[in-house]
């Protein structure tokens, strides 16, 4: 950047004129600060934007591939990861849930499709509620296809223990778009129905979470 005169430089521009006014490699080289010997931060933001495709994309970047890029280690990554994070928990339509009473299958989709619309993975939530169907708690417990070998009872219950829960919401995205379940997700919902008539705290619905549109065990009469 010492080549380019100061007034020029994207944090003067920044200042003087306005984020608004700086390109996507430039706003880059203000979250990244410096380049590397043989790279500029000018250089290197536009190696980054290379690499993901487009600034849409950045937003699915991940951390080893972040890594991958000469000139950013950990500290440059972290740095843009959060940045991620943050803008995407800024375009959330609704605050935390905690507290919330569920009423019914709508207000979790609500709440779910803008948190999980950009996963490219299936990401399985559980809602902890007390008598009142208030959120007493909401966990992330399992990430990747819904299953038996990852979807274990015993990890979804013991949480329901711990704060005392009463019932439970589960919810997982399907990336695809297609809300309909799958056999897996029909046999995850059984066993743990099962398991929870056994342990007295009962599952109230299962929803699934599209990009548009949801599928609620409960209003289907399947729970």
């Amino acid at each position: 950047m010492k080549q380019i005169p100061k007034h020029e430089r994207p944090r003067e521009r920044l200042i003087n004129e306005g984020a608004k006014s700086l390109s996507n490699e430039e706003l880059l080289s203000i979250l990244l600060k410096t380049g590397t010997k043989n790279m500029s931060v000018k250089e290197l933001a536009l190696s980054l934007l290379h690499e993901v495709g487009n600034i849409q994309q950045l937003r699915f970047v991940k951390l080893e591939q972040l890594l991958k890029l000469p000139g950013v280690g950990p500290t440059k990554a972290s740095g843009l990861l959060a940045c991620v994070e943050l803008s995407k928990r800024m375009h959330q339509s609704i605050y935390p849930i905690k507290g919330v009473s569920i009423n019914n299958s709508e207000l979790v989709f609500t709440y779910y499709q803008p948190k999980l619309k950009d996963e490219m993975q299936e990401c399985f939530y559980v809602l902890y509620l007390n008598p009142k169907k208030e959120v007493i708690s909401e966990k992330l417990l399992f990430k990747g296809t819904v299953n038996f070998s990852i979807v274990h009872p015993r990890e979804i219950f013991k949480e329901a223990y711990l704060v005392g829960a009463t019932s439970i919401i589960c919810i997982h995205n399907h990336p695809s778009g297609n809300v309909y379940p799958s056999k897996q997700d029909i046999e995850v919902t059984e066993r743990l129905k099962m398991v929870g008539e056994l342990m007295g705290i009962l599952i109230d619905d299962h929803v699934i979470v599209g990009e548009e549109k949801y599928y609620s065990f409960f209003e289907n009469g399947n729970i």
